[in-house]
């Protein structure tokens, strides 16, 4: 998105129940990970300013939060998942929550997964890729806090997770900003820009 758009971006609603959600008018990203994997973090570095609040308590966004991003795609930012001190009960309302939404949003166009790069693939992550391809939805996966590797070893890890997650990754640091526009590149060029029948080469046209 062109950066002088961001001004548009704006926290629009929190939901938990489907009769809850905002409209169904742009196409909607949905951002989910652990709870301490970055999502808020993320989430700030692309909309420019703090409107996903970051917690000192992981696992404390206990709903669904809407943010329009410019003019013309949502995101909508999940309970992590994964906090230890969760009951049965709880875990169980996470995902009566996400299937529910993943499963009713007819303009949902992607899942966008947040892991902390230094951590292993588990079943946590793999049940959410099952999630999108079951829903015919792409997944793309970020690898956060990859400053905490040398570049050698942050291509190694990411060539890993593609092999053991099946999906796209790209490597990013939400802390130091670094890698999350290309990331919102890549999901505007590939999600957005298709669903909404944008044609991306207009701006090269009459070009020589």
């Amino acid at each position: 998105m062109n950066p002088s758009e961001k001004h548009h971006t704006k926290y629009l609603c929190s939901a938990w129940l489907p009769k809850d959600y905002p409209n169904e008018d742009r196409p909607e990203v949905a951002m989910a990970g652990r709870s301490n994997a970055g999502k808020s973090s993320f989430l700030n570095a692309i909309f420019g300013k703090k409107l996903a609040k970051v917690s000192g308590t992981p696992g404390k966004t206990r709903s669904l939060n809407f943010f329009n991003f410019g003019e013309y795609y949502r995101w909508v930012d999940m309970p992590g998942y994964g906090f230890a001190s969760r009951g049965k009960k709880e875990k169980e309302a996470w995902t009566q929550a996400i299937e529910s939404y993943l499963s009713h949003r007819p303009n949902l166009c992607g899942l966008v997964l947040i892991m902390d790069a230094r951590r292993d693939w588990s079943a946590d992550e793999d049940l959410l890729v099952k999630w999108g391809a079951h829903f015919q939805k792409p997944v793309l996966v970020l690898l956060n806090k990859a400053d905490k590797f040398s570049r050698s070893q942050g291509l190694r890890r990411k060539a890993q997770i593609e092999k053991q997650s099946g999906v796209p990754c790209l490597l990013v640091s939400a802390s130091l900003k670094k890698g999350c526009e290309e990331a919102e590149t890549y999901i505007y060029e590939n999600w957005i820009a298709p669903y909404l029948g944008l044609d991306l080469n207009d701006d090269n046209e009459g070009e020589e």
